[in-house]
């Protein structure tokens, strides 16, 4: 397919209901958002959400009662060191759980990615994490004179990857302008499908892919559908475009303190349109205009 181009929603109804789907991003760096949302927004149910390195995506999914197993590393708002909803979720038992360590997500990444069924790591040895239950991690033995015992660190596949860029064109050959690219290379080719939301669609020759080649982390073949989304990682950063919305945030995380609390929230901001979200955050001008955050 030469156009790629997709809606937001579009690329929601190829999902399904207990399907696996990885998230890209990180805490509050590039989430994919404006589709977090508009999944929150859908009548999905029963889904094993791989979102290892996880903030608001995690929280407002399981808010929302979407999340039928999590597949984590943490869940975290940076500034806020715990997710709130993902706090009162996992304390109220909602779904299941397989907490991994993040140098074994990282792992499981690279070992989907590389087509592999696992990859060898000394990480969560000595640890409960490999004593958890409802998963049974598999050791291997060096065959070489060390003789060392690893944990079989799982490849983890994903049925959809979702992740936030920058700019692409209408053929889905993606830039992704940020300092740290994070996982979203690895999560992109572990999956099965990927769909990406970028802040602007622009013409091939804009992307001038000789010069920003380092910014293309993906060939397109590997991305089945974009959809043009301004805006589409808030409250999320998407730096070098925006930057951390730690106001809108601290929203975020006062809805979580009751069940009031969260339908307010909810119906101001998840069930509105696009459109509606970001008139109800002072739109573009003043997102554009946030300052850089101090960790």
């Amino acid at each position: 397919m030469l156009d790629k181009r997709m809606t937001v929603d579009d690329i929601v109804d190829q999902l399904s209901d207990g399907m696996t789907i990885g998230i890209g991003g990180w805490a509050t760096r590039r989430k994919p958002m404006a589709l977090i949302r508009a999944i929150a927004r859908s009548n999905l149910k029963d889904l094993t959400l791989m979102a290892g390195y996880g903030g608001m995506d995690i929280g407002m999914l399981a808010a929302t009662g979407k999340i039928k197993k999590l597949v984590f590393a943490f869940a975290s708002l940076d500034h806020y060191p715990l997710e709130p909803h993902f706090r009162n979720a996992r304390q109220a038992g909602a779904f299941e759980v397989l907490e991994l360590d993040e140098g074994m997500y990282h792992w499981g990444l690279r070992a989907g990615a590389m087509k592999l069924p696992f990859l060898p790591t000394r990480v969560g040895i000595g640890t409960d994490i490999v004593n958890q239950s409802g998963f049974d991690f598999k050791y291997v033995t060096s065959p070489y004179e060390d003789g060392e015992e690893f944990v079989a660190m799982p490849a983890l596949v994903p049925d959809v990857a979702l992740i936030h860029a920058h700019r692409s064109d209408e053929r889905g050959n993606l830039l992704t302008l940020s300092k740290d690219a994070l996982f979203d290379e690895l999560l992109v080719r572990a999956a099965k499908k990927s769909f990406a939301t970028v802040e602007k669609i622009v013409p091939t020759a804009q992307l001038d892919m000789q010069k920003n080649s380092r910014y293309n982390l993906v060939e397109r073949a590997m991305i089945d559908g974009i959809a043009e989304a301004p805006l589409g990682a808030h409250p999320s950063s998407a730096d070098p475009d925006y930057q951390l919305d730690l106001k809108h945030i601290k929203t975020y995380v006062e809805s979580a303190a009751s069940p009031e609390a969260w339908a307010e929230y909810k119906a101001k901001y998840v069930d509105v349109s696009e459109a509606d979200y970001q008139a109800a955050i002072g739109g573009a001008d003043a997102v554009k205009q946030l300052p850089v955050p101090i960790y």
